[in-house]
């Protein structure tokens, strides 16, 4: 097994750690795909006001342990995967910036597709991260995934 790495980001998800990841995979010469998945912080309306950051929590320890739970199963599942990056924000998160990234490489762009879309669900399904969605007038509301 793997080593656990820690996929969290304190705060937004800066575009340059996008850019590296894509940077350092351009010497692996068997990648035929990437497929990245960008999660953003959408201004939603609820109840009349409109969100302007999520702040993000999680049980940290056991988030880490579901993250490369997840990671492993996905390259178990799609037993052609080169690479699987994970990370998700902790902390406030404005609207507009990035709260989560998943860069998945493969040989092929099918395996590709489906393993970053089963990463990103097995995620939402299973990953205990939080978010408090942040309004306006500074009230907040616990923020439920659909």
């Amino acid at each position: 097994m793997k080593k656990r790495t820690n996929v969290f980001i304190e705060g937004p998800i800066h575009p340059s750690l996008i850019t590296d990841t894509i940077q350092e995979q351009q010497t692996k010469t068997t990648i035929g795909a990437h497929d990245i998945f960008l999660g953003q912080v959408r201004a939603d309306q609820i109840h009349g006001k409109t969100v302007q950051a999520i702040e993000y929590s999680a049980y940290t320890e056991m988030a880490l342990q579901k993250f490369n739970d997840i990671r492993e199963a996905t390259f178990q599942k799609f037993d052609q995967l080169t690479n699987i990056h994970i990370y998700h924000s902790l902390g406030t998160v404005k609207t507009g910036e990035i709260c989560l990234f998943v860069f998945v490489s493969s040989p092929r762009r099918k395996i590709a597709f489906q393993a970053s879309e089963y990463v990103v669900e097995e995620i939402k399904a299973h990953v205990p991260v939080f978010g408090k969605e942040v309004f306006e007038d500074a009230t907040h509301v616990w923020k439920v995934n659909t």
